[in-house]
């Protein structure tokens, strides 16, 4: 029981600490990560998306499954991945968030088009 406390704990952290940089790598405050409405809106901003994109995904379900998978997509391709690194960050995202935020990957801006 104590190890698999210490493994989400740390699962968490490391969750943290990546959205922390990917905010940062955007010239977004860091900090934002951890406060749930305003993280996403600056998500929305880093993905180049107008804020009421965050009622679309909190008021449409079924629909929202879809808009969550386009903005991890836009996030892949606003630092210059594409859609093999959208599938990691799907399917594998305690791999491909680090990767992402702790790694080598420069902002772009919004999907890439800077």
């Amino acid at each position: 029981m104590g190890i698999g406390i210490f493994l989400y704990l740390a699962i968490i952290a490391l969750f943290i600490v990546s959205a922390w940089k990917i905010n940062t790598k955007a010239d977004k405050p860091g900090w934002a990560c951890i406060v749930p409405i305003y993280g996403a809106l600056v998500t929305l901003e880093i993905i180049g998306k107008p804020w009421w994109w965050i009622l679309l995904i909190i008021l449409l379900p079924g629909i929202n499954l879809i808009w969550l998978i386009w903005m991890t997509n836009l996030l892949s391709k606003s630092f210059g991945k594409g859609t093999g690194f959208t599938l990691g960050l799907i399917f594998l995202p305690f791999i491909f968030y680090p990767i992402l935020g702790l790694g080598e990957a420069k902002y772009e801006g919004p999907a890439g088009l800077k």
